[in-house]
């Protein structure tokens, strides 16, 4: 079983994971996990599909570890990584667990990243790891995440929705084959995909941030880390700084892109 430690807080604990396997009994495992989060007042969002597992959760200390162990206990989900925040309100309105297509929408037919995807780059060498001057470090999220933040010097792909990924790719960076890549995203499930999808179209060096941007800024000294700005997240505090606590932003109603919040003086 996975040796995780779970943060000690009296607000709410936040726990983000995900996992590529073959999950074949979806419907049988969505109504177990129905089961455990409404026992443990769970709130957040899982979801489901015949290629794996991708959540965040949200409650007490104790509730996020009874899932967590639920989960651990499964063969296939020995090796699951949580990542935790805190967050001091609720940031999800329900508990909702949907069965999907795909845990991360890609349509790309014949990717299976439980048996094909990047090299793991461990937080603690991402720094050293993406200072080679050779190496093409991609920030696979939308436009309106790394707008936010990213790290220094990464190529930022231009999309809106992650299934554009592809197409930005055979766009720019076709004839990178023999490039060495560096990949990041949120928490690692949407550039383990686009390291399958890669390693799929021929390119041979694909090494990705094991954990994502989050692992990374639980693990790496906020002091000396290349990271700048905020993580976009996909929940009520929109934002994480450095010290994974609530940014600055907030969505606009209007278009849904996320706007810096004006201080007063009030």
């Amino acid at each position: 079983m996975t040796k995780v430690s779970i943060p000690t807080t009296q607000a709410f604990l936040v726990a983000s994971f995900y996992r590529f396997y073959s999950l074949t009994q979806v419907t049988d495992f969505k109504l177990e996990l129905d089961d455990i989060c409404q026992k443990e007042e769970m709130l957040g969002t899982i979801i489901l599909a015949s290629e794996g597992i991708n959540g965040t959760i949200a409650g007490s200390q104790k509730g996020v570890h009874n899932i967590l162990q639920f989960l651990w206990a499964k063969e296939s989900l020995k090796s699951l990584i949580p990542k935790f925040s805190i967050a001091t309100k609720p940031i999800f309105k329900s508990m909702r667990i949907r069965i999907r297509e795909e845990i991360v929408a890609m349509k790309q037919d014949g990717l299976d990243p439980s048996k094909e995807t990047g090299c793991f780059v461990r937080p603690e060498d991402w720094d050293n790891f993406i200072a080679d001057p050779d190496t093409l470090v991609i920030d696979t999220r939308n436009f309106y995440e790394h707008a936010l933040g990213s790290f220094k010097g990464s190529i930022k792909a231009d999309t809106q929705y992650f299934r554009e990924f592809p197409e930005w790719i055979e766009k720019n960076y076709k004839d990178a084959r023999s490039k060495r890549i560096a990949m990041f995203c949120t928490g690692g499930v949407r550039c383990e995909k686009a390291s399958s999808y890669l390693l799929k179209k021929g390119f041979d060096k694909v090494f990705q941030l094991e954990g994502g941007i989050l692992k990374y800024l639980e693990v790496v000294e906020k002091k000396t880390n290349n990271w700048t700005g905020d993580c976009f997240v996909f929940d009520q505090r929109v934002s994480l700084n450095k010290d994974l606590k609530e940014g600055e932003f907030y969505i606009d109603p209007d278009n849904r892109v996320p706007q810096k919040k004006i201080k007063t003086n009030d």
